[in-house]
């Protein structure tokens, strides 16, 4: 497993794909957050604080995470590859959990060098550290764990077709429906007492409660389920061609 794991992250990090998607995560970001005129701009905010960052991170993240996975399986597939992968002495949930740790690790390459706009905000702020240092690291564990469940999803939709561009159609759906869907139909008010659980099925309630700065036990399980998931129906998936 650790072979194929580092075999991926190879794969990410000896062509353009990896590097793509770290430097255009990072200059998307950059740009709304220093750049362009913006709520997210951070020095026309007024206020030591990164929240801009957190907003927009995840709607990067939407379509990026998507290509990063969307060749997992869809490409095996579609080369006849998968067939030679699916053969070696490895159970289909340890090639699933590879290619997405693979993927997971990726993201956390992206997200490490935005440590240096916390830096930068932290001297900006008057007087110097002035920030909401617990609000930050909750957000970007909050960040990093809606990152890694967009990466499950998008294993999971690359699994299901030999098509990259219909598996990144699907990933980013699905993401969208996690992240934004819930909490749309919980503003219709269709579901009178349970509209609330309608939006906790949502990424953003979580992501959102862990931007406070406390990390809830109940949205590390949401996410973790979430994962969970995901990664089963992949499995499920994957083994539905022996049937």
């Amino acid at each position: 497993m650790l072979t194929l794991f580092w075999k991926e992250v190879g794969g990410f990090l000896n062509s353009l794909i990896g590097y793509i998607v770290i430097t255009v995560f990072l200059l998307i970001n950059g740009l709304f957050l220093w750049v362009f005129e913006s709520d997210f701009n951070i020095l026309d905010f007024g206020f030591a604080s990164l929240e801009g960052l957190f907003m927009v991170a995840p709607f990067v993240f939407l379509f990026l995470i998507p290509a990063i996975t969307m060749r997992s399986f869809a490409e095996e597939r579609k080369s006849g590859t998968i067939e030679l992968l699916l053969t070696k002495p490895l159970k289909d949930i340890q090639i699933i959990l590879a290619k997405y740790f693979a993927g997971v690790l990726l993201v956390v390459f992206s997200v490490l060098p935005t440590l240096f706009y916390f830096f930068s905000v932290y001297q900006l702020g008057t007087p110097k550290g002035n920030l909401d240092i617990g609000g930050m690291w909750g957000s970007y564990i909050g960040l990093l764990f809606l990152g890694a469940s967009f990466v499950a999803v998008g294993i999971f939709s690359s699994s299901v077709t030999n098509n990259p561009i219909i598996s990144f159609i699907l990933a980013v759906f699905l993401s969208l429906i996690f992240y934004i869907g819930f909490d749309f139909v919980y503003s219709l008010d269709l579901f009178g007492s349970i509209d609330l659980l309608v939006k906790s099925l949502g990424i953003n309630a979580h992501y959102t409660s862990m931007s406070r700065g406390v990390v809830d036990t109940r949205d590390l399980i949401y996410f973790v389920s979430l994962i969970a998931f995901f990664v089963l129906l992949t499995k499920l998936s994957l083994e539905s061609r022996k049937w």
